[in-house]
């Protein structure tokens, strides 16, 4: 391959976000949530690891540990795992700082807002946090803050200089579990170390379906002499299949696994918590990011965890949405981060705020945001909407995650969107608890009792069936699962035909089928083909 030849990224190459080595997920870009998470999970995890990396190596090989704080290498490697522990400390001590000023202000705030004026406490907020924060009580007369959180994005708490991305090939769907295994350095692998929001990432993304030119890519990015071997393997002057958008009548809705669905009509694209897999040789049959058109007209996020909003497939995608639309944020709670400044952050120029209950007109149709219940272990958490998608002549619920606890609340949201032609319902109903997400942002630890009885849990079959019962669809498919084998890295979930979410899904299934109505737990791939009005 000669310097001068315009070429194309491989399409099975992976490309990682990166902060501070570890993979990038919403928290990690919100500079409160980040800090914290330095500070609660990845020195912690470090440091375990440094102190007895056997441990970590056997609880790796125990099915029972998944998902745990361990990290996922060998034994021997303390050496780099100690020299990228010191290197946090170093660099991140602002944050590290940032992070402590928090444990302190909650502390301040449980020891003197008696219900008091909050006025004398200002002069005793922790220095890092003056300037940022507001502190009030609630109605029942409990003492909190909030961030003026845009401010923190143009302080030095907002560290894009840790942002990086991570090329390597996939020849595999098995990753190392992303929130307890940081990404050292490897042999076949080139991190880039450039911020999320440059555009250099948007040229070199776009020649998965662009021919460009080598050198200037690998001048944009930076790439050395030593790496430039390796670099030049990630492309090829074979050209991909051309992008292409649906043509034909009414709906088509492609399920590209886990929550991730796209639903076309001639006029319009929308998609829903993009997550896409790459292909490799002797992969399961998939959609893969060749099989997306060449524009997405709106990406919809239905809540900010790290399988629903993936930085790994959005950064690939940056040019060819053209507006992403995020759910409303309770204004700057440490634990509800803005989606919105979030992907402004790392280089969205589009991003718009739905709330329950507004509407996007589309060519032919509309968004609305809807509730969504459950699956954030009863913190007060309001960036999080299920969608009623009315497109094509037909009309679409997206529940993703949402656990149907409360049955009034879809009463009044069935007369608002009426019957729906198609539910599309998330029942991982054996989520984990709290601390296994949120444990960094808390205060103090939850007593265990405590912990488990706060699921991260979508709807079991009686709540399932309760949702089905009152919007009556013709056809239900149960999805956003973690099931596929390229979620490993994002879910950690190994579920068994006994898992409770396998047995209460399959109980809907045979339920939905019982009473004429066609029902799928979703795996893989799927295309439904749904034309004018019928």
């Amino acid at each position: 391959m000669s310097g001068s030849n315009l070429v194309y990224l491989r399409s099975n190459v992976i490309a990682e976000p990166l902060f501070a080595g570890w993979y990038a997920w919403p928290h990690l870009i919100s500079p409160a949530t980040c800090a914290m998470n330095i500070v609660g999970r990845h020195l912690k995890i470090m440091n375990s690891y440094i102190q007895s990396p056997q441990v970590h190596a056997a609880a790796v090989k125990n099915p029972a540990m998944l998902g745990g704080p361990f990290i996922d290498y060998a034994d021997n490697r303390a050496t780099e795992v100690t020299l990228l522990r010191d290197k946090t400390l170093n660099e991140q001590a602002v944050l590290i700082d940032f992070a402590q000023a928090i444990q302190q202000l909650t502390k301040l705030l449980k020891e003197e807002a008696t219900g008091f004026s909050l006025d004398p406490l200002y002069e005793k907020v922790p220095a890092p946090l003056q300037g940022y924060i507001e502190l009030f009580y609630d109605l029942q007369n409990h003492p909190s803050f909030r961030f003026y959180e845009a401010l923190l994005y143009r302080s030095p708490f907002y560290q894009p200089a840790a942002q990086s991305v991570l090329l390597t090939t996939a020849d595999t769907d098995q990753r190392a579990f992303v929130l307890s295994t940081p990404r050292l350095p490897g042999e076949a692998a080139i991190n880039i170390e450039k911020p999320f929001a440059e555009p250099a990432y948007d040229e070199l993304f776009q020649m998965r379906r662009t021919s460009g030119s080598y050198e200037s890519v690998r001048e944009a990015l930076a790439v050395s002499s030593s790496e430039e071997p390796l670099f030049r393997s990630f492309f090829t002057e074979s050209s991909p299949r051309p992008a292409e958008r649906y043509q034909g009548a009414g709906l088509r809705v492609r399920y590209f696994g886990h929550a991730c669905l796209v639903l076309e009509t001639k006029d319009v694209c929308v998609m829903s918590d993009p997550l896409v897999s790459q292909p490799y040789d002797g992969a399961m049959p998939r959609f893969t990011l060749e099989d997306l058109p060449g524009v997405v007209d709106y990406v919809v996020i239905t809540h900010g965890h790290q399988d629903h909003v993936m930085l790994e497939t959005l950064l690939q995608l940056r040019t060819s949405i053209r507006n992403l639309v995020v759910p409303r944020s309770s204004s700057g709670e440490l634990q509800d981060p803005s989606l919105k400044l979030i992907l402004k952050a790392v280089g969205f120029p589009n991003v718009i705020e739905l709330d329950e209950f507004d509407s996007i007109e589309l060519p032919g149709g509309r968004i609305t945001g809807l509730p969504f219940l459950g699956e954030h272990a009863d913190l007060h958490i309001h960036s999080k909407l299920c969608h009623h998608v009315a497109l094509g002549g037909h009309s679409v619920l997206l529940a993703a995650d949402s656990c149907a606890v409360e049955q009034k609340v879809y009463e009044h949201v069935h007369d608002l969107a009426g019957d729906v032609d198609v539910l599309f319902l998330g029942m991982e109903c054996d989520g984990a608890p709290l601390s296994w997400l949120y444990g960094p942002l808390l205060s103090e630890p939850l007593r265990r009792e405590q912990d488990r009885s706060r699921k991260l849990s979508g709807s079991n079959f009686p709540r399932a069936l309760g949702v089905v019962e009152r919007f009556k669809p013709r056809e239900v498919f149960i999805y956003a699962m973690g099931m596929e084998p390229w979620m490993n890295h994002i879910s950690s979930l190994k579920h068994t035909d006994t898992s409770a979410p396998i047995v209460e899904s399959d109980k809907l299934v045979n339920e939905c089928r019982n009473r004429g109505i066609i029902a799928e737990r979703l795996f893989g791939m799927k295309e439904l083909i749904y034309g004018n009005g019928g």
